[in-house]
């Protein structure tokens, strides 16, 4: 209320001026909210943003995960193949070496069989006069080691 001595009545100024603060007061209140509305929608939007760019890592790392398995697959694939191959290709060479072996082996038998067959001499034909003439002609030559063989008649 205003002084009893000069004029009668509430002070308009004053309360103009308490109003204005009043007012001011309420407009930093008001963008101190402003701000801080913005601070947690800022941050509000960062976790989303955050929260998708972790699922859409997660999931590029999973379709990562998964062509790395498709792809080790396919190279297990190709190196069992080529190990088959090659065990094939083995087996193979190791087999024709043995018919190889066994058929040096067989020939160089035959060629024995037949030179002897040649010194028996059956017991109605006529011997040769000597040993010697058999010596010159039926020499068997041969790679592989040498047989001596006696043949004592009883």
């Amino acid at each position: 209320m205003g002084c009893l001595c000069c004029k009668c009545g509430p002070d308009l100024e004053l309360l103009e001026l308490e109003r204005q603060r009043k007012l001011q007061l309420a407009k930093l209140r008001h963008e101190k909210r402003v701000r801080a509305a913005g601070k947690i929608q800022a941050w509000w939007r960062g976790n989303l943003v955050r929260r998708i760019l972790l699922v859409a890592a997660l999931r590029a790392w999973m379709i990562q995960c998964w062509w790395r398995t498709v792809m080790q697959r396919q190279v297990q694939k190709r190196r069992l193949t080529m190990l088959r191959i090659y065990v094939v290709q083995e087996q193979a060479a190791v087999k024709l070496q043995s018919w190889v072996r066994m058929w040096r082996c067989r020939h160089c038998y035959c060629q024995i069989c037949d030179t002897l067959c040649l010194f028996q001499v059956p017991e109605n034909s006529l011997a040769f006069p000597t040993d010697e003439f058999l010596e010159l002609q039926y020499r068997v030559i041969s790679k592989q080691p040498e047989f001596h063989i006696e043949i004592l008649s009883v």
